[in-house]
């Protein structure tokens, strides 16, 4: 891949997701910290600066938790507008949340009532500005190792040996049938079609699972009755948001751990189901300890997965290997997100 075609995919601002726990987790214990280090510096004593925290906290705290449930509800809105004016209409909604609860605190005469007006907007909308600018920068520091995991994904998820062999399988059958060949041919196409594809984009899960057929369909050609996968897909909500390529890698390295080193039929499992607003994937195959030492680990691509699984939902995903007995078990686990709207 060239330079200059990584830098038309070059990341844009946009609003981050504040429905995301990790990101809201983020907000709450920075904008708190942001008004504990300006007490400390405003005040001579500990004392006097916790007193005056708890003052600031009578006005913070309910502005932070009526913000978060605004902007979670506003955020589908909130997406469709420019960068720009969605910061904007962010400190709209901050300033408007913050006049309404100084008013209320003030008409109730609480013990520690608010000061001036001014100051409370003023404190609202420094906060508010401080969170936009620390997303936006933590957005661009890690739009280069987006960058960086999707060219190491279209370096190692393919192994070089999987499209040779499967050449050599298509060849194999040119003559006696070729439209077999064809048809892998155009399974192959789409693989590697996908693998050079945005690497941000969302993707439905249905889609995922047709590019897993097409690609065990490629590996049956060439292994023949040795392999065996077993689909348990019946709870699998095809509507489901996820990266792209992530599945793929799981049930390479099954195959590739599990089955080519055995010499009789082997079996791998791949299952998808829904559990509430999560979705868990398995994929399983036969542990073979020694082959797995020979043929060397598969941490790269479950690094790799991992770091994108991190970078599209931060702390709200899982992914976690282990061995059951004489099997070897991967599971994702991530938050159900509705793709029914999501354009082709």
């Amino acid at each position: 891949m060239s330079s200059s075609s990584i830098s038309q995919n070059a990341h844009a601002d946009a609003l981050p997701d504040l429905r995301n726990l990790g990101v809201i987790a983020r907000i709450l214990i920075g904008v708190n910290l942001l008004a504990f280090g300006a007490v400390l510096f405003a005040e001579p004593s500990w004392a006097q600066s916790f007193t005056r925290f708890t003052r600031v906290a009578s006005i913070l705290e309910p502005v932070l938790l009526l913000s978060i449930v605004a902007l979670y509800l506003a955020l589908p809105w909130l997406l469709q507008l420019p960068y720009r004016t969605g910061c904007a209409t962010v400190l709209a909604i901050e300033l408007l949340l913050a006049t309404i609860v100084h008013a209320l605190a003030a008409q109730a005469g609480a013990e520690f009532a608010p000061g001036s007006l001014g100051r409370t907007l003023a404190l609202a909308a420094g906060a508010t500005l401080f969170v936009l600018g620390y997303f936006r920068l933590h957005a661009r520091a890690f739009s280069p190792a987006l960058a960086e995991a999707r060219l190491q994904a279209l370096q190692s998820r393919i192994r070089p040996h999987f499209l040779f062999n499967s050449l050599n399988a298509v060849l194999s059958l040119v003559r006696r049938d070729p439209r077999r060949a064809e048809r892998t041919l155009q399974d192959l196409a789409d693989l590697f079609r996908e693998l050079m594809a945005d690497g941000r984009r969302f993707v439905r899960l249905a889609d995922e699972i047709a590019l897993l057929e097409r690609y065990s369909g490629i590996e049956k050609l060439r292994l023949g009755e040795r392999l065996r996968i077993v689909w348990e897909l019946d709870e699998a909500p095809s509507d489901a948001l996820l990266p792209p390529m992530v599945l793929q890698p799981l049930l390479e390295n099954a195959i590739y751990h599990g089955v080519e080193p055995a010499t009789g039929a082997s079996e791998v499992v791949v299952r998808i189901v829904r559990r509430g607003d999560r979705v868990l994937v398995q994929v399983e195959n036969a542990y073979r300890g020694e082959s797995a030492k020979l043929r060397g680990g598969n941490h790269m691509a479950m690094e790799n997965i991992r770091e994108r699984l991190r970078l599209f939902f931060d702390a709200e995903a899982r992914l976690e290997s282990r061995i059951d007995g004489e099997r070897y078990r991967v599971e994702i686990e991530i938050p159900y997100r509705s793709g029914a709207g999501l354009r082709q």
